[in-house]
């Protein structure tokens, strides 16, 4: 594949060569339980309750610092030693940042071929999809390969890092071949480059529509159905031991953050950087008669924070006597405004809820 030309006419088997692989590797992590199975399961994650607004996970190669990073943000105690594997099982911890509880995860450290179930890459990876962020632990002395190694451990397993889903819609049916439409003008996929992806996984009847410029791989990712999309820092650990030119160069690259986990250098920064990358809104509730309450904010993501959504996080029975709520903050135009259960909030908003009687 790496020495084949990539144009209009090698398309279509490139695509179906890369759907033969995906179809592979997804045989390989998900492999027939029994004796045979081997390679450490199925990839169970680690068996840790999730507590808080937001899950994330610190991920990286032995001996770069996980667990100190874990014990200065959080103050729970994981063990620090000079050799490496100090941390053989998934060690929790909670950060409170401006009303939201995090818990953060120190995950065993991985070694190449994880994704294979080496080293019991596979629970931690599994535990990673979990993660709402996912925190990539480098150490600055050594090769930036290890970032390269790590991506590629973690993308085996169907986890694509700072990445969107991509802008395809797949849509199965009994009769008509296989269609494709777009609204881009050339787009890279062209129509037998996408049967040929569809027959590898014996679909002859679907309509696939392009919203952006996607490629092969995107469209195995939206057929396979089980990738993850999911933030990822890079944080890079030991800034002690580099000159300050190099620090400045780190500083500038995207999703990188420098820190010193022993000084305790930059730590605010790296939380303040999660808080970023978590994307969530903080709605403050305030009863009837009384002054809202600022200590306890209900947390909501970017993505579902609607009245209807912030009324099933508090508990899923208040729906049901909803009859209308008062809201004061930006996500209205009068203080307070009366909504319905579909008003979107912004971060922030305070709320009353008014029930039927």
């Amino acid at each position: 594949m790496a020495r084949t030309q990539k144009n209009k006419a090698t398309s279509a088997h490139l695509g179906s060569l890369k759907a033969k692989l995906a179809k592979l590797r997804r045989e390989l992590l998900e492999p027939s339980t029994g004796a045979g199975a081997g390679g450490g399961g199925k990839g169970e994650g680690f068996d840790v309750n999730k507590v808080g607004d937001a899950r994330v996970g610190l991920v990286g190669f032995p001996s770069v610092g996980k667990s100190t990073l874990l014990t200065k943000l959080t103050g729970t105690m994981s063990e620090v030693a000079a050799y490496e594997f100090t941390t053989l099982t998934c060690i929790p911890g909670v950060v409170h940042y401006r009303g939201a509880k995090i818990q953060m995860l120190d995950l065993p450290g991985i070694i190449e071929g994880a994704k294979d179930g080496k080293g019991r890459g596979r629970q931690v990876i599994s535990t990673a999809r979990t993660c709402n962020v996912i925190l990539i632990v480098l150490d600055c002395l050594k090769p930036i390969s290890h970032k390269k190694l790590i991506e590629k451990e973690l993308e085996g397993f169907g986890i694509r890092l700072n990445k969107r889903p991509p802008g395809i819609t797949f849509r199965r049916k009994d009769k008509g071949g296989v269609s494709l439409t777009t609204t881009i003008s050339e787009p890279k996929l062209d129509l037998d480059a996408v049967k040929a992806v569809c027959s590898e996984y014996r679909i002859h009847n679907a309509d696939v529509h392009l919203k952006e410029d996607c490629d092969v791989d995107d469209l195995v990712d939206v057929i396979e159905g089980s990738r993850v999309y999911i933030p990822c820092i890079y944080v890079l650990n030991k800034i002690d031991q580099i000159t300050m030119e190099e620090l400045n160069v780190i500083d500038k690259l995207p999703h990188y953050c420098p820190v010193c986990a022993y000084h305790e250098w930059n730590l605010d920064g790296l939380v303040e950087m999660i808080w970023d990358y978590i994307d969530v809104l903080r709605i403050y509730t305030k009863p009837k008669g009384k002054l809202p309450d600022y200590n306890d904010p209900v947390v909501l993501p970017n993505n579902r924070r609607t009245l209807e959504d912030f009324c099933n996080r508090i508990h899923k029975g208040i729906m049901k006597q909803f009859k209308y709520a008062l809201v004061w903050g930006t996500s209205v135009k009068h203080k307070p405004q009366k909504v319905g259960k579909d008003h979107v909030l912004d971060d922030e908003d305070i709320v009353q809820i008014v029930k039927k009687i």
